[in-house]
């Protein structure tokens, strides 16, 4: 039986736009997992101390220079070991979820894993990132993105058996009418998935096509737009507020964390001297 101090763990589960992913962010001090498995695709992410995973007959440990990945239906156990604190990220991908996620990387089938454990800090961070941006579930945009390209480098570099994911065209065409599209619709609520399916590319396709030809992922670019719409209103001393929301940000916070990185300054800094 899982031993737990439920003080230290919760659970987190978004719904909105890929039925079948759920996430799960867990503290513990004491747990033991007993051998068990999921439905899903389980990917886990340890932020702090570790534990001890057995799987596959293999004891191994898991700390934050591991990735953890157990294809769906495959046993495996946990308990805290050598580590005082656990605190680790979670996603599981149901098979629904999964066929999602394939068709957008254009995979006929989902890739299986042979091991269990990666040493792969690139990945590493990309899960971390979108696990935090899914749970804060502010810019559905950017949850999209994350999840397709990380998904997308995990398979091509560790799955096997699931098929070849193809590269964007370089094709500029493709890239100038995505943007116009962008440029038009900046203050709606844009779908990675739709803009990608209007130039026929799968998501993974159009994620490599901007960085091929921009340098930059389509929300960067997306953000560089909304940013640039920002500076026209702001010289005109409009409420930061409301030109926030008319740009396509979440809130103020969000345009001002933005403008700051990008420029250096506050949207306020800027429009005081603008004025």
């Amino acid at each position: 039986m899982a031993r737990t101090d439920p003080r230290n763990s919760s659970q987190y589960w978004w719904d909105r736009h890929l039925t079948g992913l759920s996430l799960l962010c867990a503290d513990f001090t004491t747990h033991e997992y007993p051998p068990h498995t999921h439905e899903a695709l389980v990917v886990a992410v340890t932020e702090q101390g570790g534990s001890v995973i057995k799987s596959r007959g293999e004891v191994s440990e898991a700390h934050a220079s591991t990735l953890f990945v157990f294809n769906p239906m495959e046993p495996h156990a946990g308990w805290m070991g050598w580590s005082e604190r656990w605190r680790y990220r979670s996603l599981y991908l149901t098979q629904m979820a999964l066929d999602r996620v394939a068709q957008e990387l254009g995979l006929e089938a989902v890739p299986y894993f042979t091991r269990n454990m990666f040493s792969d800090h690139d990945l590493i961070d990309g899960f971390l990132g979108m696990h935090r941006a899914i749970e804060q579930g502010r810019d559905v945009f950017l949850e999209r993105e994350l999840l397709v390209g990380t998904f997308g480098r995990l398979f091509q570099r560790h799955g096997s058996g699931g098929g070849r994911i193809e590269p964007a065209p370089r094709d500029r065409i493709l890239l100038a009418r995505v943007a116009e599209r962008m440029r038009a619709d900046h203050a709606s609520e844009l779908h990675l998935e739709e803009l990608a399916a209007a130039v026929g590319l799968t998501t993974f396709q159009l994620i490599g096509l901007f960085k091929r030809t921009t340098g930059l992922t389509p929300h960067a670019y997306l953000t560089q737009i909304r940013l640039g719409m920002a500076c026209r209103r702001l010289r005109h001393s409009q409420a930061i507020a409301e030109i926030a929301t008319e740009v396509g940000f979440y809130d103020q916070s969000a345009l001002s964390r933005h403008f700051k990185r990008c420029y250096g300054i506050t949207p306020l800094q800027f429009a005081r001297a603008a004025a």
